[in-house]
């Protein structure tokens, strides 16, 4: 019998996430529910690592037994497991289970120099973050399996560390929407992309990997070689980049790049001072961020703020410039999710809009369900823009109300394949639908929308009850925004009458 072939026994799909969920549930008490996910996955990659190593050790010996070199088995090996770094030497240990872990995960990093960052900033050594009971817990729960490919096969493991990625996400609550985003909405954004073999994919605001991860299934299942795409992606948040490389890695992926920082501060996808080009831009950024990094931006070395500076205290704009500044001039497309106010927000935001818009940029905007995110339960909106868009697009742009398209759940709603088939059908067909399978969506010429002074509000140019909502949602921040801008001039002209000698 082949000896890789001892003790296989493929565990099912249910088996696996109920194994993975114990896990997590070892955790319960000292360790918040939020935090699970910097805990649970580095031990779950440490294990699969151990026993990947093991595997193809054994099938190594098979088929070269004494004549094994370290040169030989090296070409069997994804990852160097050094000396003492096992599985099983972490287990064994007895007292100080934590220093023994940190050791382990810090020699394997510095053995794989693609694994640097990989397992997160846990210093599992901390018996007051992390008592040594519950990590033994832990590892217990993770040692009953084998997560070896004959054991748990390549789109197994992938889709089960995916059920923990949403698992945690509810249990987590707002704290989700930093790294994971609804998979029914990460698939129909990617299906509207329709990324192609060979195309590079970068993801700005990559959190988990579950975009990127998404452009590999599309691919695969149009019949395309998905080992031809070049997937990166940067996050600024240091356990989340590593999430989003375990990710990766345990979807049997390896030829990815994923690093770490500022996007707005600091891109990494910069070839001899210039941005790199891409064919598919992806993202879900965290909405409204604050402090992102404004001053900078009015002497932007790579000229992102083409469109202008955004507000110093909103970087949704910032997100949508540096989005469209590194999509390919020929093939580029960017698909972007936002909250509603970036549709009619007036001061920059407005300039900035009208300016994306008369310059033929923005191909779609697709609204989609209220209460679909962890992290916010406010109406959405896809937005697609193009370096070049198609002939019968040109000078117009498509709107789509996609809000009645979901089925309620009792904390998030979701959007079913055929929801996303429905609407994903409309945004390819470019045709007016008036209501037709819960959908309305109207092809509108730029005049249109300058006429309505640039407002993409979807209200404004289709009619239904939930626009008619949002329309009512946008003429109250509409009218914060103006009464700010009131203020804002009334401290302008205060401070000139004073220095003109009047006196309030």
């Amino acid at each position: 019998m082949s000896l890789t072939n001892n003790d296989s026994q493929t565990m099912t799909q249910r088996q696996l996430e109920s194994t993975l969920w114990a896990a997590a549930n070892a955790l319960r008490g000292p360790v918040d529910p939020g935090d699970f996910k910097a805990y649970v996955f580095p031990v779950m990659f440490f294990k699969w690592i151990s026993d990947t190593w093991d595997y193809w050790h054994a099938t190594a010996l098979e088929e070269w037994g004494e004549e094994l070199t370290d040169e030989i088995e090296a070409d069997y090996q994804p990852f160097v497991v050094p000396d003492g770094c096992h599985w099983s030497d972490v287990h064994q240990t007895v007292t100080n289970v934590g220093v023994t872990l940190n050791t382990a995960l810090q020699r394997i990093e510095q053995a794989n120099p693609d694994l640097v960052g990989v397992f997160g900033d846990v210093n599992w050594a901390n018996k007051q973050r992390l008592p040594e009971t519950a990590l033994v817990a832990l590892l217990e729960t993770f040692h009953e399996v084998k997560l070896d490919p004959n054991h748990v096969k390549g789109d197994m493991l992938g889709a089960a560390y995916e059920y923990l990625l949403r698992e945690f996400a509810e249990a987590s609550g707002k704290k989700a929407g930093e790294f994971f985003t609804p998979r029914h909405v990460v698939h129909l954004l990617v299906k509207i992309l329709d990324p192609k073999p060979g195309d590079h994919i970068v993801d700005p605001a990559c959190g988990s990997g579950g975009m990127l991860v998404e452009t590999i299934n599309a691919v695969s299942e149009a019949g395309g070689d998905p080992r031809t795409l070049r997937l990166h992606g940067q996050e600024i948040n240091l356990t989340t980049s590593a999430i989003a490389k375990m990710n990766l890695y345990l979807h049997g992926l390896s030829d990815f790049t994923i690093r770490r920082g500022d996007t707005f501060r600091e891109p990494k996808f910069v070839t001899k001072g210039k941005l790199d080009r891409f064919d598919v831009v992806i993202a879900n950024p965290p909405f409204s961020l604050q402090n992102w990094g404004a001053a900078q931006w009015s002497n932007d070395p790579y000229g992102r703020a083409f469109c202008g500076v955004p507000p110093a205290k909103n970087g949704d704009f910032a997100w949508i410039q540096h989005m469209i500044s590194v999509m390919r001039e020929d093939t580029g497309r960017v698909g972007v999710v936002m909250p509603h106010g970036v549709l009619f927000r007036g001061g920059k935001e407005g300039d900035i809009r009208q300016c994306l818009v008369e310059k033929d940029l923005l191909e779609a905007v697709i609204g989609l369900p209220n209460n679909l995110f962890y992290s916010t339960s406010i109406p959405v909106a896809l937005l697609i823009f193009r370096k070049t868009k198609p002939a019968e697009r040109q000078g117009k742009v498509l709107f789509v109300d996609a809000s009645a398209r979901f089925a309620p759940g009792k904390n998030q709603n979701t959007m079913s394949d055929a929801d996303i088939e429905t609407v994903h059908a409309a945004y390819a067909q470019g045709e007016d639908i008036d209501g037709e399978d819960g959908l309305h969506l109207r092809l509108v010429d730029l005049e249109e929308i300058a006429g309505n002074n640039f407002d993409l509000n979807i209200g404004r140019y289709i009619t239904t009850e939930a626009a008619v909502e949002v329309d009512v949602e946008a003429a109250l921040a509409a009218y914060h925004d103006a009464r700010a801008e009131l203020r804002a001039a009334e401290r302008v002209l205060d401070e000139k009458l004073k220095a003109a000698g009047f006196s309030a």
